[in-house]
């Protein structure tokens, strides 16, 4: 898709990068933003400039919206003045926004009653990555469109993925955020248990950055041989053995009077699956605790879609 015509709205600290790189890679832009002031620095590189979502959706074959949430998105996609009123059949709309499965589930159905595919494909990697181009897209939908679009993610995003359907790139971006938020907490509790008991900020994030956790483990290693595959014997490291140790940090807590709500709900699940009879089988094994509260629902990969 080197001779399409690409409309971007919303122009904002994420999709100010996202434009820039789509024209530096030599495609022809409309641009769009509630603040014309904006869009200086893509004018300035050759794009051009559109009075409203319809205007550009006249003018373009594919068109991103990056905006701050469901009510921009569809305000802009079906409102006053909107991408639907400008659509052509046969153009393609990409939402990199972070926004609501359901609706973008609703918006493409509407859009394909005039001939229009709808892509979900939210960002992850912030600012910097925007500017830099090192962006993870998650991108749902119609997957011939998605393989027809690859090149044009792949000038603005250097990891981009497939999710399925339409909406699933928004899950696995809701999803992504909620496990690096969750993540920040935990690691805040380490953080303030460790400098309040004496250790050097600086000496103990170098430490926590050189361990299993801070070399990305989790997702690299552990989790693909052990909790996806649902093999937890022979273990890597016994749950007795990992509940003793978040037991000495609990211990620890108590002694400089620091709350660890997210460690001492790690401890609770941990004694529950011990009390289940699974002490001797790897300490990942407590997680399935968390499968049967989601409805018995199991998430494994099998060794051809293996991920480590």
């Amino acid at each position: 898709m080197d001779h399409i015509n690409i409309g971007f709205i919303g122009l904002g600290n994420m999709g100010a990068g996202m434009c820039l790189n789509i024209i530096k890679n030599g495609y022809k832009v409309t641009v769009h933003d509630i603040n014309k002031d904006s869009a200086v620095s893509a004018l300035e590189m050759g794009a051009v400039w559109a009075n409203s979502p319809k205007e550009l959706a006249q003018k373009s074959d594919v068109i991103f919206t990056s905006l701050p949430g469901p009510k921009e998105v569809e305000a802009v996609s079906v409102g006053e003045q909107s991408i639907l009123d400008g659509i052509d059949e046969g153009s393609i709309w990409v939402d990199l926004s972070t926004s609501s499965p359901n609706l973008i589930q609703a918006l493409h159905e509407t859009f394909a009653s005039k001939g229009a595919k709808v892509m979900d494909a939210p960002v992850s990697g912030g600012v910097t990555g925007a500017e830099s181009g090192r962006l993870a897209i998650m991108v749902g939908g119609d997957e011939e469109t998605f393989n027809n679009l690859k090149s044009v993610l792949e000038s603005f995003g250097d990891r981009v993925t497939y999710t399925g359907p339409i909406g699933t790139g928004t899950i696995c971006k809701l999803m992504n955020n909620a496990f690096q938020y969750g993540m920040e907490v935990l690691l805040s509790e380490s953080l303030t248990l460790g400098v309040k008991a004496g250790v050097n900020t600086q000496k103990l994030v170098e430490c926590l950055r050189n361990g299993g956790g801070g070399r990305g483990n989790i997702l690299n290693v552990t989790f693909p041989q052990t909790y996806l595959k649902g093999k937890f014997d022979p273990p890597r490291f016994k749950l007795t053995g990992a509940q003793k140790d978040v037991s000495l940090a609990l211990e620890l807590a108590r002694q400089h009077d620091v709350p660890m709500a997210s460690a001492t709900h790690t401890y609770n699940e941990m004694t529950s699956a011990i009390n289940r009879g699974w002490g001797d089988l790897d300490s990942r094994v407590s997680l399935l605790l968390q499968e049967e509260r989601a409805g018995n629902i199991e998430v494994r990969i099998t060794d051809e879609d293996d991920v480590s």
